[in-house]
């Protein structure tokens, strides 16, 4: 079979492709009210079994991301959708509760760690330039694309047929990607000679001072980004009950809105990498993490507002949140040197991950702490706990200038 050559082409293989490896992503986190009440979870507990699979994928990802420098990458990408496939298939059989769930949970997150970033070095394997940044806004955009995939078919078939078809959908997707990815995409990048370093010494990667705060960046990303998509189905159904019966936003289920505003997330992080491209990454990444981290700490509060205020506003703060990403994203590659992209990769994916870990629990103790979630002051310091990071950006980047 020819294999596509054109960047649109390879584009739009690999975003269809990554949008079916998530199919079981936000599989949990969107049913999350209703594991609640089956299983007796606290908030606490909920928000480690949203969280380990971010676990899973830091542990997953170190190394399957730098073997990419190392074994064709779209190897690496068969092997990992068939150990999210594996996971899903396994929470839709045998989870019972907080201890089978968190590890099936665990499982879904290594797979993960698999395609995302080695779906990505596929792709920047065969583009340099502006080709290549703007084809990793478009991957980076169709996460969201993929989050709304798994937040609307986990909502209709666990609505239709109960929530273990949810996760069985969640195991079918991942193998529909990885017939895409090693169907029909070129042989990743290898390196041309070996160079003397062991597969997970990252010294190299970090050596790069450019590169690092790309990655650092992407940490505060991402610990306000995964933990506003694990708890935004709960906060959702939170504000429903504050809704006079019959208004028009409130006819929506929660995972309904929940996808509506994660599709916000593709345009402005495509929007975010093409003003990055006019005005300076820099610039532009300060200018939308901050501006996030302003809206989550008002978030919170806002529960009690009409549904169709809320809905905007979470609108408004996904987007912001997204605006950054992906010009963090092709920062990162940008600056790496092409035979350690893979392990710049894993280190930025790990790294990234690791607070995205931390995110979801944090959020869930604050909440419980604070007054649970029937309260919106808890719901309020909660959200504000994954948005003092951004307000603090300008700070950050005082400091760096001062220090230069």
């Amino acid at each position: 079979m020819s294999k596509p050559r054109s960047a649109v082409a390879m584009t739009f293989i690999m975003c269809v492709a990554e949008s079916f490896s998530m199919a079981a992503f936000a599989a949990f986190v969107t049913l999350l009210p209703s594991f609640q009440k089956a299983w007796g979870l606290s908030n606490t507990e909920a928000g480690l079994i949203g969280g380990i699979a971010f676990a899973g994928y830091m542990t997953a990802v170190p190394v399957l991301s730098a073997l990419t420098d190392r074994i064709d990458s779209r190897r690496i990408y068969l092997g990992a959708c068939c150990l999210s496939a594996l996971g899903a298939a396994g929470f839709a059989l045998y989870a019972q509760g907080f201890w089978t769930a968190l590890a099936f949970q665990f499982v879904i997150g290594a797979g993960l760690g698999g395609t995302y970033m080695p779906g990505l070095k596929t792709l920047t394997d065969q583009l340099e330039g502006s080709k290549q940044a703007r084809a990793t806004a478009f991957y980076a955009a169709c996460f969201g694309v993929g989050s709304s995939l798994s937040i609307v078919a986990s909502g209709w078939l666990a609505a239709q047929y109960g929530w273990r078809a949810a996760f069985v959908f969640g195991a079918v997707g991942p193998l529909i990607a990885a017939m895409l990815v090693n169907l029909l995409m070129p042989p990743g990048r290898t390196r041309t000679q070996e160079v003397g370093h062991a597969l997970l010494d990252f010294r190299p990667v970090l050596a790069n001072r450019t590169t690092r705060y790309y990655i650092l960046g992407y940490a505060l990303h991402s610990y306000e980004l995964f933990t506003q998509r694990a708890w935004m189905v709960a906060f959702l159904t939170f504000s429903a009950t504050l809704q006079p019966a019959g208004t028009a936003v409130a006819a929506f289920s929660a995972a309904t809105l929940a996808a509506m505003v994660n599709l916000c997330g593709p345009l402005m992080s495509v929007t975010g990498n093409e003003l990055s491209l006019r005005f300076g990454r820099e610039r532009i990444i300060f200018v939308f993490m901050t501006a996030s981290g302003l809206v989550a700490c008002g978030l919170g509060f806002t529960a009690g507002l009409p549904a169709a205020a809320v809905f905007a506003i979470m609108c408004l703060h996904y987007g912001l949140m997204l605006g950054d990403s992906a010009a963090l994203t092709a920062g990162a590659i940008g600056t790496a040197h092409p035979d350690q992209r893979g392990a710049m990769m894993a280190v930025y994916s790990f790294i990234g991950f690791s607070a995205a870990l931390v995110g979801p629990l944090v959020f869930g103790v604050v909440l419980d702490i604070a007054g649970g979630n029937r309260s919106t002051l808890a719901w309020g310091l909660a959200y504000a706990s994954i948005g003092v990071f951004g307000v603090l950006a300008p700070v950050a980047r005082w400091l760096h200038y001062r220090n230069q």
